[in-house]
């Protein structure tokens, strides 16, 4: 049995932030990452839209707010020192409908309330700024960018690795118990005790939370994000990010199209509920999985609250033609030819037992131990100051730990 000063749990972007930061702070700890795939970013850091947000839609003072505006200046910032491509190439808000219009107003408010660069521009300038692109008016926000975040875990795994700690893959965690000595993590084929234990398992979160014996209110609901792809003959049909002003009554954002630091542009998300929480193929099941969702009151307040929703996605992952319409809004010379397949993301959304979904991130923790519930959009683009607020929890409660 290895004892180890910290332990973290998920070698997603947030975890390996947080163990980064562990080391950066305390170069003499060891500190062990675990993670139950083959590889780092294997699941929710490794199927987004690769976007550097701005943080626009972000309720002043929460923490997807703050951490987000910090993310988006660190993440640039750790990319230009490790030598990372990315491009700052943009986003626009469309605005389609005069309801629109009157939605994008509010959201200049709040892009000014939360310190965010962001002009109002009209329809002629957008369409001089991406001739493929149809609206109203826009806003235009000229630092939004992209990346590849599993090119950032990656370069922050090493880090890790270079500083002394551990990365340890294929290590699903199957037990944990804490006492007033430390805590005990097991897996299938190893068992490390730590001072302290930080978990980030995103899909996974809620079960190692109760695993740990964690009295939680939220669970895990798997919603999952399905992309299209626009064929090469099309590369270049917009050079800016392009999303549609959000509704206030929807819980998720609507379909964009989105520049790659690769050079391709996807179509998507659509949001329908996943039947399995790691597997990426269309029509997926866990029956594991499904039973669990199929057990909690939230999962069945949410579909009733959100019925017409869920019809609609549900109607545009089946038929592509319906899909399309969502995109022709904004992007009318777009053609059912033009939508590729691409792979699918999943969404870990915590849902509360009274059916709320939760849209920050929650944190819960014990004298030794910080589990993270709920790591929401943006948590790519805020991994790292997220990473440094957990570190310095981590390291805040092993101080308390051992004075008391």
């Amino acid at each position: 049995m290895q004892r180890f000063r910290y332990c973290v749990v998920g070698a997603g972007i947030v975890g390996l932030s947080t163990a980064h930061h562990l080391l950066e702070a305390e170069p003499d700890a060891t500190v062990v990452v675990l993670e139950a795939a083959p590889s780092v970013a294997a699941h929710q850091t490794g199927h987004n839209s690769g976007v550097i947000h701005s943080g626009i839609y972000y309720e002043p003072g929460s923490l997807k707010a703050r951490f987000c505006k910090a993310g988006e200046r660190a993440t640039k910032e750790f990319c230009a020192e490790h030598g990372i491509p990315f491009d700052e190439c943009g986003k626009l808000i469309v605005a389609t409908t005069d309801a629109e219009l009157a939605r994008m107003t509010a959201l200049q408010d709040r892009a000014e309330v939360n310190g965010i660069t962001c002009r109002r521009i009209g329809r002629d300038e957008l369409t001089e700024l991406e001739p493929n692109v149809t609206g109203l008016g826009a806003l235009h926000l000229p630092r939004t960018g992209i990346v590849d975040y599993r090119r950032v875990s990656t370069t922050l795994a090493e880090l890790v690795r270079g500083a002394g700690g551990a990365v340890l893959t294929d290590q699903r965690v199957v037990a944990i118990a804490e006492d007033a000595r430390g805590v005990t993590v097991s897996t299938r084929s190893t068992t490390v005790t730590c001072d302290r234990l930080v978990v980030c398992a995103g899909l996974q979160a809620d079960r190692l939370a109760e695993l740990a014996g964690v009295a939680v209110d939220v669970q895990i609901v798997p919603f999952r994000g399905e992309y299209f792809q626009l064929p090469s003959t099309r590369a270049g049909f917009v050079r800016r990010l392009i999303y549609p002003v959000p509704d206030p009554d929807l819980p998720f954002l609507g379909v964009h199209l989105s520049p790659t630091i690769s050079g391709d542009i996807t179509v998507g998300p659509s949001a329908v509920l996943g039947l399995a929480r790691e597997r990426y193929p269309k029509f997926s099941v866990d029956l594991r999985d499904v039973a669990r969702m199929a057990a909690f009151p939230g999962l069945w307040r949410v579909a009733k609250a959100n019925a017409r929703l869920g019809v609609r996605e549900v109607g545009n992952s089946m038929f592509k033609r319906r899909y399309l319409r969502e995109c022709r809004k904004y992007a009318p010379s777009l053609a059912v030819t033009d939508l590729l397949p691409h792979e699918a993301g999943i969404r870990a959304q915590a849902v509360r037992r009274s059916g709320a979904l939760v849209h920050d991130f929650v944190v819960e923790r014990t004298d030794r131990m910080i589990h993270v519930l709920n790591s929401p959009s943006p948590a790519a683009t805020a991994a790292l100051p997220i990473g440094r607020h957990l570190a310095e929890m981590a390291s805040g409660l092993d101080d308390a730990a051992r004075h008391s």
